[in-house]
C-alpha cells in the first residue's frame, strides 16, 4: 500500500509547539531588579490557576508524537539502506543549525553590547530569550538515542516502557526520601525519553479499544491527583516562583502521570480531530502551523524581546504581578510579539519552515 501523513500527529506536534508559544507570550511576567530580568507567571498570584497546566504543559505529548515520528522516519531511513549517522545527521542539520545560530547571535550581540556599555542586567537577558532552546536539547538527545530505543522496543515490546516508568519511581525516591538531589538529573533522559518510547506504541494505541484510551485518562489524572496531594509535588507542572522546585526542572514523577493522561486524552479526541482536518481549510491550516512551528518557536522569544524592548523605549515597565492592568494587557502581548516573529522567521528561519511528515499505513 502507499503511504499518507497522519494528519493528527502533524496536528500533534504542532499544536503542542503553539501551546507553548503563546504561553510565554501571553503568561510571562517579567520582573525587573538590577542584575537583569527574570521571568514569573500569574500562577503564583492566582488560586486554581495551576490546574489549567495539566493540560497546557503540553511537552509530553510533543515528545510522544516525537516518538511516533522517529520510529516511522527510522524505519523509511533503512529500507533505504541508511544507517545510523544517516538519520541522526538529518535531525541535527535540522534542530542544530538554527538552534546554534540563534544562541550564537544572541550571545555575541550580549558580548558586544558588554563591552559599549555598561549593561549588568545583559547577562540574564541573553540567557532568558535562548533559555526556551532547553527543549531543542532534550529533543536532539531523544534523536541520538532513538535507533537503540527502537531496537529495545521491537526485541522487548513493553519492558523498556515498565522499566524507564520504574526507573522515574526510584529517582524520585532517592530525591524525596533520601535527599540525593543530584540524582533528579537522570529524569530528564528517564522522563522524557518514557514520553518519547510510548510514542512507538502509537498506532496499537489508536487502533485499540477505546476503553484503553479512557483507562489511560483516567489512570494518569488518578495518579496526578494522589501525587499532588501527597505534599511532596507541587500542583503546577510548570515552574512557579515561591514553589520549592518546579515539576518539569528535572521532570518528576507528576510528568510520567501527565503523559498517560494527556496521551489518553488526545487518544480520545483523534477521530473528532480528524474529522475537521478532513475539511480543506482545517487543512491548509493545519499544513501551515506544521511549516511554521518550529521556527515561530525557536524565535518567538526573539519577537517578545523585541516588543519589551520597544515598549520599554516608550517608558512602559512590566508589572510585577497580573493585576486587571496586566490581565487587560494579554492581546497585545499575543499579537505584538507575533507581529514581531513573524519578519525574523521570514528573513532568518525561512529554509527550516518545511517540515518532513512522518508517514503510516494508507489506512490512517
Amino acid at each position: 500500500m502507499g503511504a499518507a501523513r497522519d494528519e493528527f500527529v502533524d496536528f500533534c506536534r504542532a499544536f503542542s509547539l503553539i501551546v507553548v508559544v503563546i504561553w510565554h507570550w501571553v503568561f510571562t511576567i517579567i520582573i525587573w531588579s538590577e542584575t537583569g530580568p527574570s521571568a514569573s507567571n500569574p500562577i503564583a498570584f492566582t488560586d486554581g490557576l495551576w490546574l489549567l497546566t495539566w493540560l497546557l504543559q503540553v511537552m509530553p505529548v510533543f515528545f510522544f508524537v516525537g516518538g511516533f515520528a522517529h520510529l516511522k522516519v527510522w524505519e523509511k531511513n533503512r529500507a533505504s539502506g541508511g544507517g545510523y549517522w544517516t538519520f541522526v545527521g538529518g535531525r541535527a542539520k535540522r534542530l542544530l543549525i538554527p538552534s546554534a545560530a540563534l544562541a550564537g547571535t544572541w550571545i555575541a550581540l550580549g558580548i558586544i553590547v558588554g563591552t559599549l556599555v555598561n549593561a549588568p542586567w545583559l547577562g540574564k537577558t541573553v540567557l532568558l530569550i535562548i533559555s526556551p532552546l532547553w527543549f531543542i536539547v532534550v529533543y536532539m538527545m531523544l534523536v541520538v538515542i532513538a535507533p537503540i530505543a527502537i531496537w529495545a522496543h521491537k526485541r522487548s515490546d513493553p519492558v523498556v516502557v515498565v522499566l524507564l516508568a520504574g526507573c522515574a519511581i526510584l529517582v524520585d525516591v532517592a530525591r524525596f526520601a533520601n535527599k540525593i538531589t543530584w540524582v533528579a538529573l537522570l529524569n530528564f533522559v528517564i522522563v522524557w525519553g518514557l514520553c518519547h518510547q510510548l510514542g512507538f506504541y502509537y498506532e496499537r494505541l489508536v487502533s485499540a479499544p477505546r476503553k484503553i484510551a479512557l483507562a489511560m485518562a483516567l489512570g494518569g489524572l488518578i495518579a496526578l491527583i494522589a501525587l499532588v496531594n501527597t505534599n511532596i509535588y507541587p500542583g503546577s507542572m510548570v515552574g512557579v516562583p515561591g514553589d520549592d522546585f518546579s515539576n518539569m526542572g528535572p521532570p518528576t514523577l507528576c510528568i510520567v502521570a501527565l503523559l498517560f493522561f494527556q496521551v489518553g486524552v488526545v487518544l480520545l479526541i483523534r477521530a473528532w480531530v480528524l474529522e475537521r482536518l478532513e475539511r480543506p481549510r482545517w487543512e491548509r491550516v493545519n499544513d501551515v502551523i506544521n511549516r511554521f512551528a518550529l521556527p515561530l518557536y525557536l524565535f518567538h522569544s526573539t519577537g517578545y524581546a523585541i516588543v519589551m524592548a520597544a515598549v520599554l523605549a516608550l517608558g512602559y515597565r512590566p508589572e510585577p504581578e497580573p493585576t486587571l492592568s496586566w490581565w487587560a494587557w494579554r492581546p497585545f502581548w499575543l499579537i505584538a510579539p507575533l507581529i514581531a516573529t513573524i519578519p525574523v522567521i521570514l528573513v532568518f528561519g525561512k529554509r527550516w519552515t518545511a517540515s518532513p511528515k512522518p508517514v503510516v499505513p494508507s489506512r490512517w
